[in-house]
């Protein structure tokens, strides 16, 4: 059976239309090369990116496999009613649907791509052997996730002022991005999964964003803090702002907060039927 995520891991509407506009130019984008680039689809490959969002990787990947081979699949409706309503050169077939309870048939892709979508699944395992049985022998999957939110200032302190000044609901949405940091428990899932030739890239990138308070409104109502807030004024908002501008100040400059942010890039590939066992 499968579970259903916490309201907080759902995006909707505004969120995610919010989410296009703000996060993906910022946070998104940056990285969406390398997660293609890790996974080199070549013209004529199928292509799967699960937890597609609003697509930047799709499309990315559509570049390089060609018009009508690459499909986008998230579970938020929301997500992919903004990937669908988005000017694609390239055709594009974007679906609603779960990563643990695919609608794709056994090795139906060459190449599986996932951007920061792993760590919410809430069956892991599971999502990944999912990942697994729609690729074909052979084929390149790539995941990235998060590395320690302690290695992106910007966001840790945001997750502090949300604890203290709006709750442990909203801060545990802040923080879940990064909820799968551990490189040994990513490369174990992966292998467990039946991928082999595991392979975990660390690298680093600088976010850049508008100054701290911009900052907070933006990602917040762009995330799933967003759906953790509920129907709250967004004047709760406003100790949390200033507590990150005091936080972040030195991290400003010429009305520009940048920051680091530490990824886990992984390259595996689905083995032959004779080295499956």
């Amino acid at each position: 059976m499968v579970q259903e995520q916490p309201p907080w891991q759902r995006f909707a509407g505004s969120i995610a239309e919010n989410y296009q506009r703000h996060l993906v130019p910022a946070i998104f984008a940056p990285w969406a090369e390398d997660v293609v680039g890790l996974g080199a689809p070549q013209p004529g490959e199928r292509v799967l990116d699960v937890a597609c969002g609003p697509g930047v990787v799709a499309r990315l990947a559509a570049r390089r496999a060609g018009a009508g081979q690459v499909t986008g699949l998230d579970i938020n409706p929301g997500m992919v009613e903004v990937a669908r309503s988005l000017p694609s050169e390239l055709a594009i077939s974007w679906q609603e649907g779960s990563a643990l309870q695919m609608p794709f048939p056994d090795q139906a892709f060459d190449v599986v791509l996932c951007q920061q979508g792993v760590q919410f699944f809430p069956d892991r395992p599971a999502g990944l052997r999912e990942m697994r049985r729609v690729l074909v022998p052979g084929g390149r999957m790539v995941v990235a996730v998060w590395g320690p939110i302690e290695q992106s200032p910007g966001f840790a302190v945001l997750a502090a002022a949300l604890e203290r000044h709006v709750g442990p609901a909203a801060a545990a949405a802040a923080r879940s991005p990064f909820s799968l940091a551990d490189t040994q428990e990513l490369h174990d899932l992966l292998t467990d999964a039946g991928l082999r030739t595991v392979e975990v890239h660390l690298r680093k990138k600088m976010l850049r964003f508008p100054p701290p308070a911009e900052f907070v409104a933006q990602y917040v109502w762009g995330s799933p803090i967003a759906a953790a807030l509920g129907d709250a004024d967004p004047v709760v908002l406003e100790p949390v702002a200033q507590q990150a501008a005091e936080a972040l100040a030195s991290s400003v400059s010429d009305q520009v907060l940048s920051f680091p942010i530490e990824n886990h890039l992984v390259h595996a590939v689905r083995p032959s039927p004779t080295a499956d066992g």
